[in-house]
């Protein structure tokens, strides 16, 4: 897990309303953040029993379809 050093700004009354991190942290977040989606897709291919293909052949197939719509 990530070390998180936040800073909270509050309102006048004292709750807080906003978070400030600094970059770096922010950034490391964003990773993770895209690593786990990247991680949930894969888990959600691999359930939905659909044919694969070797990647040469998937690229073949791409450039077909790009050629019929002028790519």
């Amino acid at each position: 897990m990530t070390a998180i050093h936040p800073q909270y700004l509050t309102n006048t009354k004292g709750k807080k309303i906003s978070v400030l991190l600094p970059l770096k942290e922010f950034n490391t977040i964003l990773e993770e953040l895209e690593e786990l989606e990247d991680i949930k897709l894969y888990d959600q291919s691999k359930n939905d029993n659909e044919p694969s293909f070797p990647k040469n052949i998937a690229m073949e197939m791409i450039e077909v379809e790009r050629k019929k719509i002028g790519f």
